[in-house]
């Protein structure tokens, strides 16, 4: 369809070199999108870039599937050269999938990740996720063959803590010695959840290797990126949630500013984005702006025309046809 074809026109032969993920640490403490299901699609991933965003990643892809088939990748991956710099995530279980997905994807991103933070329990039958945190052996195993490969590529990966210290420690450790270029430490354990995340945990991983160490969790207003960077000592923050409800959060936006709200729609209409993608994101963007009842009947509109008139009748926001 058109959205594809105007992906593949951007992601031709003629894209740029590949950031050098490693000089990006050395420029300030980063501010990172983390990935999320459903929602870090291209588009949004250059919304949260106009932001103060510093590096962005994709939603956690199927290594095996996305190593297989055409489809899977024609399916799972677009970017676009205002997209870097751009970490692709996978889940694996095994070198050879994730080795293999990251040698087909690696010239058009910045740098691979190794999923093992993803609880959901789905992917804990599948044995990828967070249950490969108990299992240090194999992550490095997974690391070191991609290293082998891929000597210059960016290679991290995102684990969670674990209930012990000691443990989370050598397993960071683990990965540093199988060749990563950085990590990310969620701060709450697989079971954990609504509590505050292990700020003591992430500080001790950093203390502990001399790769960097991005914190992810518990980050929802501006002032939560310094108090995480303050007690971790990391060198950048990951964000999630934060970021859906507040695309322009790292920019010190308290709550989302409308300039925001009008640049989501000028992205997501340019690129195409599905109907059900491009209006949840503005159900996250207005939770605070939306007054109960108003909310109510934003949460009934069914189609892009009844969403736009919405908000340019309520908000003086419309569609720019403007290619970002």
């Amino acid at each position: 369809n058109e959205y594809k074809s105007y992906l593949r026109m951007m992601c031709s032969s003629s894209r740029s070199e590949a950031a050098d993920v490693q000089k990006i640490f050395m420029k300030r403490r980063l501010r990172v999108c983390a990935p999320m299901v459903r929602y870090s699609t291209l588009p949004f991933r250059r919304l949260v870039k106009m932001y103060d965003c510093d590096l962005t990643f994709t939603h956690m892809i199927l290594s095996d599937c996305f190593s297989k088939a055409q489809q899977a990748r024609d399916a799972e991956f677009q970017f676009c050269e205002s997209d870097r710099p751009l970490i692709a995530q996978f889940a694996a279980n095994n070198p050879n999938d994730f080795r293999k997905a990251a040698s087909l994807i690696a010239p058009f991103v910045d740098g691979v990740d190794l999923n093992c933070g993803c609880p959901q329990k789905w992917a804990i039958k599948e044995g990828i996720g967070a249950c490969m945190c108990s299992n240090p052996d194999l992550i490095h195993s997974i690391v070191s063959s991609c290293r082998s490969e891929n000597p210059d590529l960016c290679i991290s990966v995102k684990i969670r803590v674990l209930n012990s210290l000691e443990d989370t420690i050598k397993l960071a450790k683990a990965i540093e010695s199988a060749g990563a270029t950085f990590l990310t430490v969620h701060g709450r354990t697989i079971t954990e959840r609504n509590v505050d995340p292990r700020y003591d945990y992430v500080a001790e991983i950093k203390r502990s290797v001399s790769i960097p160490v991005i914190h992810n969790g518990g980050v929802y207003k501006p002032s939560d990126v310094e108090r995480a960077l303050d007690k971790t000592g990391a060198d950048g923050v990951m964000c999630a949630q934060g970021l859906l409800n507040n695309p322009a959060l790292f920019a010190g936006y308290e709550t989302t500013p409308l300039q925001c709200v009008q640049d989501w729609v000028n992205i997501a209409l340019s690129y195409g984005t599905p109907f059900i993608t491009f209006k949840h994101h503005l159900v996250f963007m207005l939770e605070e702006t939306l007054p109960k009842h108003e909310k109510r009947v934003f949460n009934n509109l069914s189609t892009y025309t009844a969403v736009l008139d919405y908000l340019e009748q309520n908000y003086n926001i419309a569609y720019q046809n403007i290619m970002p």
